[in-house]
């Protein structure tokens, strides 16, 4: 087929969608692209393509992908077919005689309210009873919602800590599945039906019906649950709080108040939604540069402790003082964070013991630090690593607590089957109090990890790709030349997971076991065009400092061997 055949093709796939595209912006956008491509621009040309040669994938992460036309982005076409195909897979699996369920939330990102609107009245026209959250809140309180209705699914509406531009589409399953993010096979289930809305259906056929709008008694009953992660205060820590420009403030700060903390200091310029995310380049507190203002606040007031959370408030990232780092602040890796909530439930599965002693699990993704098996290990837990995501860390039997070094902790899994940076904010102020009124600090209290379980080290290559091939190509290329050494540390084993490993179900990830405890584990990001290197190393001789510098070298070394490697 010649280029003009294609281009061709691709105008009428264009024009076809532009009739049924009820968002006046994208019509608007897609039509001028038409236009250019008729005019003979080789840009325009291509961005058709991209737009229109395949379509955003629908899988065990839902949707997500930039706002704008087309089937490979996310608009509200893409989203009513994705609602009419979650419906048409809810009243498929409906008990018989009962009527299907759905609770949707969202975000305070651009077009979510639209989206969230649209997915209550075409699943409410599919004759699912549909409710709607009463206004824009966290991703946990979503995932609160789906239990305390006790629907057979939930949808919101976030991308997240994504870019500016992007939106999605995340689904929850009830019943069974407790309210945990979907799995295989639903996912695939739920993708065929919406390819088949997408093939035989117009979007203005779509039929639309009346939801429902939930009451604010929802949120108040996940604050009030949510405030008993924490004892009452022993002391009051000064806090600087941010919620990067996202929609946490709210509901955090009626939590604290439940739970009897004072209010934060606030970084105000980011307190509020704001669709723009103005003051940060990524609104993700990973990335350089996106807590510079908090550490700028903490400074003016003093902080011992900074709690931040991500745009939908999922996650959490904290910051306590460093006189070494020249903000004067160090954010935790989500990896320290993760090791010191763990010890925390540890210790409170081991005070509430029974004549057996503790029972319960920790567990975590693969890709997290191994230092959460020795507490378990210590505290007689069991212990369970799972594939990336909270959709399998939250399945995990007896889970007493779970966590993934990508910031997301989840400290209260009998009230929320996902990742919550509210509890888990709650949860660490609450020993930031604690240690304060023991006339200790956070530091210290890390010290206090590294003498009792080691210093479990870890860090992180990510390599952004513009041609999503080049991460095949890196993978297949570690397959076939797998190393002997990293970093001049010597290989032990390679554990290629993509057809399983052990309990784990197939999954692309190199996990490479290295002399002397050191892991590596190599996969693509499940959500972005990224090649992820995730590095651990523990020491566990010497004292504190000697343990410290010893896993940090381990670390380095493999830094370097494996850029080495994945260049």
């Amino acid at each position: 087929m010649s280029q003009t055949d294609a281009d061709q093709q691709r105008i009428a796939l264009a024009e076809a969608w532009i009739a049924q595209d009820p968002d006046p912006e994208t019509v608007a956008e897609l039509t001028s692209i038409v236009d250019a491509v008729r005019g003979g621009d080789a840009a325009a040309s291509a961005d058709l393509a991209d737009r229109f040669d395949q379509r955003l994938a629908f899988g065990t992460a839902g949707l997500r992908g930039e706002i704008a036309a087309g089937p490979n982005r996310m608009n509200r076409v893409l989203v009513s077919q994705a609602a009419a195909g979650l419906a048409a897979h809810l009243v498929e699996h409906a008990v018989l005689g009962q009527t299907p369920s759905i609770v949707i939330g969202y975000d305070g990102r651009k077009n979510s309210a639209v989206f969230a609107r649209d997915t209550a009245e075409i699943m409410a026209g599919a004759g699912v009873r549909a409710i709607l959250l009463p206004r824009l809140l966290p991703t946990p309180v979503l995932a609160f919602a789906v239990r305390y209705f006790d629907v057979s699914a939930g949808v919101m509406v976030t991308a997240s800590h994504n870019p500016p531009n992007d939106n999605g589409y995340k689904v929850y399953l009830g019943g069974d599945d407790h309210g945990s993010q979907i799995v295989a096979p639903a996912d695939a289930e739920i993708a065929a039906q919406i390819r088949r809305v997408a093939e035989t259906r117009l979007v203005p056929d779509l039929p639309r019906g009346v939801f429902e709008t939930a009451s604010e008694s929802v949120i108040d009953e996940y604050i009030r649950q949510t405030a008993q992660v924490a004892a009452a205060p022993a002391a009051q820590p000064r806090v600087v709080y941010t919620a990067m420009h996202g929609v946490g403030w709210q509901t955090m700060a009626s939590v604290l108040d439940a739970a009897g903390f004072e209010t934060p200091r606030l970084v105000e310029a980011q307190i509020e939604p704001d669709a723009a995310f103005p003051t940060v380049s990524f609104p993700n507190p990973e990335e350089p540069g996106a807590m510079d203002l908090s550490f700028a606040r903490a400074r003016e007031v003093d902080a011992e402790l900074i709690i931040a959370n991500d745009p939908d408030a999922d996650r959490l990232a904290v910051a306590i003082p460093d006189a070494a780092a020249e903000s004067g602040y160090r954010r935790l890796s989500g990896n320290e964070v993760g090791l010191v909530l763990g010890w925390q439930a540890a210790e409170r599965a081991a005070s509430v013991a029974g004549d057996s002693g503790p029972n319960g699990a920790l567990a975590c993704s693969i890709v997290s630090s191994p230092g959460l098996e020795a507490i378990a290990k210590a505290y007689d837990l069991d212990f369970e690593a799972t594939l990336t995501g909270f959709k399998w860390i939250s399945r995990a039997p007896g889970l007493v607590f779970g966590f993934e070094e990508a910031l997301g902790y989840l400290v209260n899994p009998g009230t929320v089957r996902d990742k919550d940076g509210i509890s888990a904010g709650l949860a660490f102020l609450s020993l930031a109090a604690q240690l304060k009124a023991d006339g200790r600090t956070v530091a210290d209290h890390l010290d206090d990890f590294v003498e009792r379980f080691g210093c479990h080290d870890s860090g992180q290559i990510s390599i952004r790709v513009t041609e999503l091939a080049r991460i095949g190509e890196i993978m297949a290329r570690l397959r076939a030349e797998p190393p002997a050494s990293v970093g001049g540390i010597r290989v032990e084993r390679i554990e290629d997971l993509a057809d399983g490993f052990g309990e784990l179900p197939p999954s692309d990830v190199l996990r490479i076991v290295l002399e002397g405890g050191g892991r590596v584990m190599v996969r693509p990001s499940g959500t972005e065009p990224k090649l992820k290197v995730y590095i651990d190393a523990v020491s566990e001789t010497g004292t504190v400092a000697e343990r410290r510098a010893a896993a940090s070298a381990a670390v380095s070394a493999l830094d370097a061997g494996m850029r080495e490697l994945v260049a």
